[in-house]
């Protein structure tokens, strides 16, 4: 995607022009200029530097007499199903762009680019080639509050010759934090596994695999001894639908090997001739060692079952969707001892992690987002891009004596859903603060009229994560929030007030980085009296995953800080023998 594409050339436009505008506005590039009759191409290092030229050149730069259009060069047979659209309002809501989007076709991605300008860019796939043309055509150049919306191809790798859907994550619609069918915070049957099956089947064979009144999902359930959800209410319109089996391993491969059966005869019956692959979700952080070294696990698995396994690529996640699709091509039988073993992988991987857990006092909460437990009935597509989530060792929170150290936040919930997070006697914020391990109170409230109530959630990051989200998604579950409404709260966590600008940055610029990475608005109010404890509040609003990725970024700043000045005083001289340590001077 590094292939730039140059319109709106003057026929006086040289070579060397295009260079020296290049140059001017120091955009690397790579290789010479291809100018032709109107237009150009050139080539650049990488994509951040081509997004860079489109950001800063298309529809601003003038050579001799033209304002010069830049956009990304995409070859015919790319020109598929997936595109990228820029200037879109910086305050838009997801919810107004989604309902844009949809007019077309159905979306089955749209993520987010990272870029240094004001406006927003996100890159869609749609469904088929035939949408993507449509939305292009009605939405290039259109008005979007007083912004000009700009629309071009990016390369598909994955085009076929006939446009069919590729391989990759569906989920547009699935942002904010994911639902579950029955939180059930007690301990789940120990038949089942902790990591459970989650396939994508076509949308067209729900019904088949559902059953008239339910009889066929229901005699698969009982059969296999499983527990199956079929999220078949989740992302309206997409072309695959997410089914999430618990049981033991046998019962999770007795389960998709019947799903994969009856959508095979369903087939035969519609006269469906296209290939049906089995495709399995799994969380991102599970795939590398399901890779393996050069590729030998996946390859190994191929061999011994005589299957095709392809793994969507690392750019289809999203900060709401941190799964990938691994795609298995074969026979039915094939594709049934791909899963096994697959899967044997994947639980091997959890349990590996589980065990690290409990030492590694710099786990980065969020990252294993199955491995915590949090989502029992298995989250549907939780689709910003968990690359950008720090590698564990990049922690957040600053520890001692090998245990993470306790965080507090404040987070701010519908006063009248107090009684539901507090349950029948107190039931549910007991159990909800034994599963986080975590302490969790409700401050009273702020007068007879306050609409909103604070939560005292105190524990470590892993804790702050596990009942944060459950709180997300019991309010969801208790319809406090619209159906098609994201829940977004606030949050408030303290900083060192002599730290509060290292949250805000030079002009303004951490902070502003922290909200186009996390999708969260991020303020440090000012003029704040200090506390007692000569600390500032930062306040934090957004949807869960925005909400949690910001907190541990602020809390990955305070760690940066406290090690600088632990180094400081480090670095200081140490005094003479026998004399008198000077007095440290508090903070």
């Amino acid at each position: 995607m590094n292939k730039l594409y140059i319109g709106n050339v003057s026929a006086e436009a040289s070579e060397e022009d295009l260079e020296s505008v290049f140059k001017q506005w120091k955009i690397p590039h790579s290789g010479s200029f291809l100018v032709k009759t109107g237009y150009a191409f050139v080539d650049c290092p990488d994509e951040k530097a081509a997004m860079m030229a489109i950001d800063v050149l298309s529809g601003k730069v003038e050579l001799h007499g033209k304002v010069l259009e830049v956009e990304h060069s995409v070859p015919k047979r790319q020109r598929s199903c997936k595109l990228q659209i820029r200037n879109i309002p910086p305050h838009m809501q997801w919810e107004v762009l989604d309902g844009m989007l949809a007019q077309y076709g159905a979306v089955e991605s749209c993520e987010q680019v990272n870029t240094d300008t004001e406006t927003a860019v996100v890159n869609v796939r749609y469904a088929t080639r035939d949408q993507a043309r449509l939305a292009m055509e009605k939405l290039n150049g259109s008005m979007m509050e007083n912004f000009a919306l700009k629309v071009s191809y990016i390369p598909d790798e994955t085009a076929t010759p006939e446009g069919g859907p590729a391989g990759g994550r569906r989920g547009f619609n699935a942002r904010g934090p994911p639902r579950s069918g029955s939180p059930g915070l007690g301990a789940r049957p120990k038949v089942q596994s902790d990591i459970p099956l989650r396939v994508l089947v076509p949308t067209q064979f729900v019904g088949a695999i559902i059953g008239k009144e339910g009889a066929t999902i229901r005699n698969i359930t009982k059969q296999t001894h499983s527990k199956i959800d079929i999220h078949r209410k989740e992302n309206a319109g997409a072309a695959e639908k997410p089914i999430t089996i618990h049981s033991t391993p046998e019962g999770c491969s007795n389960a998709c090997r019947t799903i994969m059966d009856i959508m095979q005869k369903e087939a035969v019956d519609t006269k469906f001739t296209e290939e049906i692959p089995l495709k399995i979700l799994a969380h991102n952080n599970f795939v590398g060692r399901l890779i393996g070294k050069e590729g030998r696990n996946l390859k190994k698995i191929e061999q011994d079952t005589g299957t095709k396994i392809t793994i969507s690529p690392l750019q289809d996640l999203t900060l709401y969707n941190p799964e990938r699709t691994i795609t298995i091509k074969g026979s039915i039988d094939a594709c049934s001892r791909a899963e096994e073993e697959v899967m044997k992988k994947i639980r091997e991987s959890y349990e590996s992690d589980m065990a690290a857990m409990s030492l590694q006092s710099n786990l980065i909460p969020g990252l294993n987002l199955n491995a915590l437990g949090l989502f029992p009935s298995g989250a549907p597509g939780m689709g910003s891009s968990m690359a950008n989530v720090p590698p564990p060792g990049a922690h957040g929170g600053c520890s001692y004596g090998g245990q993470p150290e306790s965080e507090t936040v404040h987070l701010f919930i519908p006063a009248l859903a107090v009684g539901a997070i507090i349950g029948k006697q107190g039931q549910h914020i007991k159990q909800l603060s034994h599963f986080a391990g975590a302490s969790i109170k409700i401050a009273p409230a702020e007068g007879m009229d306050a609409k909103h109530r604070m939560v005292i959630i105190v524990g470590p990051p892993e804790a702050q994560f596990k009942a944060q989200c459950r709180i997300f998604g019991k309010l969801k579950e208790e319809n406090f929030f619209g159906p098609k409404e994201e829940v977004k709260l606030e949050a408030h966590i303290k900083v060192p007030s002599f730290a509060a600008g290292r949250v805000i940055g030079k002009g303004g610029k951490t902070v502003n980085e922290l909200q186009n990475l996390t999708c969260a608005e991020v303020v440090v109010p000012r003029d704040q009296t200090p506390d007692e404890n000569d600390q500032v509040i930062v306040k934090i609003s957004g949807h869960f995953f925005a909400c949690q990725l910001a907190q541990r970024k602020i809390q990955e700043i305070l760690a940066q800080v406290r090690r600088q000045q632990q180094q400081q005083q480090q670095q200081q001289p140490k005094p003479p023998s026998g004399a008198q340590p000077p007095m440290q001077r508090r903070k």
